[in-house]
């Protein structure tokens, strides 16, 4: 089966079905995998400099285990029979996309939000979000939801789409082990700043061009949406740079120009409070259907993703 079709069938498998974090779920089991070795490195590796190589080390040995593991997994299972090695590739795709999640944690906040349930709703954020979300307001809450998904639009969807594409399984996968990676060391608190620097740094290199292509898509989407695209641009060019991401600040400023929003401020992380520089200019309050909206940009932006991926690719075939 062409590598285009298997890539269509599990991003179709991923909006119709989800993609819940079982236990044997591949990036459950990365992220397991990536404690352990955390845990045995930090026995031999104690010093500052010590735990830069070893945060290299952490990264090497999980990101090409990864690959390779999953190129065995498909090779095996072609060598029994071409309906498993089928359905085992498809299934490993669709696991590396997360766009019926990141839409339904979404609007299930949106829906609670809508009742006023604002306690219930700052439980839901807490599960998609790293900022503390206790003290939170249904304002404060929107910010947080529409900058969650447009910057997961990107790293849950575009990205591994992107890689899909290049490497099939093997490869959308490994860009998940980079990704898991960066979320659970890529910190620059006292106990991650050596040894996730490595981590966070091949996630940016990682999510370089996505980010660039993603941008490009959502401004595209934002026009088939009769969005402001001329203000995303427009923000586009003037804020991303602000953000301390090169890549995350994208998407978010395309968002926020195209809502005519201003996204960025105060956050808190375990009790420490935060300045992110703003995106946007501040036209208006963010409301509550500015989630519906953003939920809508990133779906169709990712359907143009994956339409343009499967038209790029039957060209060069």
């Amino acid at each position: 089966m062409n590598i285009g079709i298997s890539i269509l069938l599990a991003f179709l498998l991923d909006i119709i079905l989800g993609d819940p974090r079982r236990p044997t779920h591949p990036v459950v089991l990365i992220g397991r995998f990536i404690s352990f070795l955390e845990n045995c490195l930090r026995t031999v590796f104690k010093t500052s400099k010590g735990l830069k190589a070893a945060g290299i080390i952490l990264w090497v040995i999980v990101v090409f285990t990864v690959y390779f593991v999953t190129f065995f997994i498909i090779k095996t299972a072609s060598n029994f029979n071409w309906f498993l090695d089928q359905i085992i590739n498809i299934w490993l795709l669709y696991t590396a996309f997360a766009l019926k999640n990141l839409s339904e944690e979404a609007f299930k906040i949106f829906e609670e939000l809508k009742k006023n349930n604002i306690e219930s709703a700052r439980k839901r954020l807490s599960f998609i979000v790293g900022r503390d979300t206790v003290n939170l307001d249904s304002r404060e809450i929107c910010r947080a939801v529409v900058e969650t998904v447009a910057e997961n639009t990107m790293d849950g969807i575009i990205s591994p789409l992107f890689y899909a594409f290049i490497g099939g399984a093997p490869l959308a996968l490994a860009y998940k082990a980079i990704n898991t990676l960066d979320s659970m060391v890529g910190y620059k608190n006292k106990r991650y700043k050596d040894l996730g620097w490595f981590s966070a740094k091949m996630d940016d290199i990682a999510n370089f061009i996505p980010a660039r292509i993603g941008g490009i898509l959502m401004l595209l989407a934002s026009s088939f949406m009769r969005l402001n695209t001329r203000g995303g641009l427009k923000t586009l060019i003037s804020d991303a740079k602000k953000h301390e991401s090169p890549n995350s600040g994208i998407p978010e400023a395309i968002t926020a120009g195209v809502l005519g929003i201003r996204l960025g401020g105060y956050n808190s992380y375990g009790g420490v409070m935060s300045f992110r520089e703003y995106m946007g200019e501040n036209f208006r309050e963010i409301v509550l259907e500015d989630i519906k909206t953003t939920v809508k940009l990133s779906i169709l932006t990712s359907i143009l993703g994956l339409i343009i991926g499967e038209v790029i690719r039957c060209a060069i075939l």
